[in-house]
């Protein structure tokens, strides 16, 4: 009998290690899908576009600008109304809204459409963002496996290794429209991927019970929320800009799209090492070191005329946001306790206007100097100031 019993709860564990690596396994590839592809295709593609077109940076800055702008109205969205996160039909819909932007990106030559569906894309990638998060860290903590949160985040980076692999051999086949539609399709085989993994797993409802008054609670994480709008305003420079600025360098060219395969290799396992880290040393201490280790690469990247440069600026921001996402995030929900979804949404909210922001101002001042020197260390001055909040932010759970 005993052993009997024992059998019993060791099959039970494993179906539910199973239901817990499905779950986790199908919203990394939603983030690939909706981040990686959705959301930062953007970067090795704009280059291409900017040859072929004869794009100014402003405009580049602009369309990435409302990407942005529309992560913004999806973060808001969440945060006014968190039973969203609940919603299948929404997340299907921003799905297949992510999927669609990014195919007809490559299908027209017109500003206007270009913007709508960047501005579009935003809105489905944060929902789809905040939706994962969401119910992928409720599914993993209450199966006993919150310890895995930091991998879902690697499927950003993973995605972002993808682009920057195959946005190469796609310009060589077909141009810059062919780069748009070429990942558009791998992003819907990934999709399919993901929902036959996690979609029948993830049973689990997203506590949003006390959610009626919004500001309610916030106040312990306006210090946190400003950092967090500093970093997305310093580091999406890099993010937008960094192939379009290696390229621009003499004797870097050929290295610019492979400079976005070493951002997402050091992307994959960033958040876990500074969860990890944050277990250790603490959040505030955490974040202090990513802020840091990222103002000194996008510092390197203001001159970077060699290879090691490049690969250290390229390193150190792949290395560095996705880390602070998870720690920032995670640092949110440990101060609001069950509204977690909320301050999930409401962190997103505030890093989404310095991403809306930022692209706007580095590429007119790019335009302007004819260079991105300025724009580069007007970020790392951004990020050095995030640093700064967090260092005096006593609401920290852990110091």
């Amino acid at each position: 009998m005993s052993n009997m019993a024992t059998r019993i709860t060791d099959r039970g564990y494993s179906r539910r290690d199973r239901d817990a690596l499905k779950v986790l396994a199908g919203g990394i590839l939603g983030m690939v899908v909706a981040m990686g592809i959705g959301r930062f295709a953007y970067t090795p593609i704009l280059p291409l576009m900017l040859r072929d077109l004869e794009m100014t940076n402003t405009l580049g800055g602009w369309l990435a600008g409302l990407n942005y702008l529309g992560y913004f109205i999806g973060a808001v969205v969440c945060t006014i109304n968190p039973r969203i996160l609940n919603s299948r039909n929404i997340a299907g819909g921003a799905l297949l809204l992510s999927l669609a932007t990014t195919v007809f990106m490559g299908a027209t030559i017109s500003q206007f459409w270009w913007g709508i569906m960047r501005l579009c894309g935003g809105i489905s990638s944060a929902v789809l963002f905040i939706v994962i998060s969401a119910q992928v860290a409720e599914t993993l903590v209450r199966r006993g496996y919150g310890h895995w949160m930091g991998a879902l985040y690697g499927g950003i980076g993973l995605g972002i290794v993808i682009s920057g692999l195959i946005v190469p051999q796609l310009d060589k086949a077909g141009g810059w429209n062919f780069a748009w539609i070429g990942m558009g399709i791998i992003a819907i085989i990934l999709a399919l991927m993901g929902i036959a993994l996690g979609w029948k797993s993830a049973q689990t409802k997203v506590t949003t019970s006390g959610l009626t008054k919004p500001a309610a609670g916030l106040g312990k994480i306006r210090i946190l929320a400003a950092a967090y709008f500093l970093e997305g305003l310093g580091y999406i420079v890099t993010a937008t800009f960094i192939v379009t600025v290696i390229s621009m360098t003499p004797g870097l060219e050929t290295l610019a799209p492979y400079s976005w395969v070493a951002v997402g290799l050091s992307a994959i396992p960033s958040a876990i090492i500074w969860t990890h880290l944050a277990r250790r040393i603490g959040n505030r201490k955490t974040l202090l070191a990513a802020y840091a280790l990222q103002a000194a690469g996008i510092l390197v990247s203001v001159q970077a005329e060699t290879t090691a440069e490049v690969l250290f600026a390229a390193v150190t921001f792949g290395g560095t946001f996705l880390g602070i996402v998870a720690v920032t995030l995670a640092e949110g929900k440990s101060r609001m306790g069950r509204e977690g979804g909320l301050s999930a949404a409401f962190l997103t909210a505030s890093f989404s206007v310095g991403q809306m922001l930022g692209p706007v101002i580095a590429g007119r001042l790019a335009d302007w100097q004819d260079g991105f020197a300025l724009p580069l260390l007007l970020a790392a001055i951004s990020v050095i100031l995030g640093g700064v909040l967090i260092a005096v932010d006593r609401n920290f759970s852990t110091q």
